[in-house]
């Protein structure tokens, strides 16, 4: 039987699904996934057998060869795609936008002409939960919400 997966953008406007054969998750350390997301690296699932889109997401046109869908409401990156007359469906999604991401690890290093090694291995650095920071939870409970997981 065959997986299925979910995922959304931040504010929920943009949803999707997609059967889970093949799909394996890689980081894309290029500078263009790089100044997309804002981060050392795009964490990134290619989805073989493409993706449903429940609802649309817009497209940002990020260079010549690929586009990116984003939800035009709230601004999550939503992934990437090869911008080679595939259809919209054919998309590799953002691993954060996953609901269960934690159904997945990177197999995979892409991009690595520009990899940042110091942010590879930060597990000896110091941690801090959210839920745990007084400043955090203090702004949460202002807007009279407890701190999201």
């Amino acid at each position: 039987m065959t997986e299925s997966y979910t995922g959304a953008c931040q504010c929920g406007r943009v949803r999707y699904h997609f059967n889970a054969d093949g799909a394996q998750a890689y980081l894309c350390h290029c500078r263009k996934c790089q100044r997309a997301t804002g981060g050392f690296a795009a964490a990134l699932v290619t989805v073989p057998g493409g993706v449903v889109w429940e609802s649309q997401p817009a497209w940002y046109q990020s260079s010549p060869i690929a586009r990116r869908p984003f939800c035009p409401d709230c601004g999550t990156p939503l992934g990437f795609a090869y911008d080679d007359g595939a259809s919209e469906s054919a998309v590799d999604v953002s691993y954060g936008s996953l609901d269960e991401p934690e159904r997945f690890a990177p197999t995979a290093h892409f991009g690595t002409e520009s990899i940042h090694e110091c942010w590879i291995d930060t597990s000896a650095l110091p941690r801090q939960r959210s839920d745990a920071t007084q400043s955090v939870t203090r702004r949460w409970a202002a807007a009279g919400l407890e701190v999201p997981e």
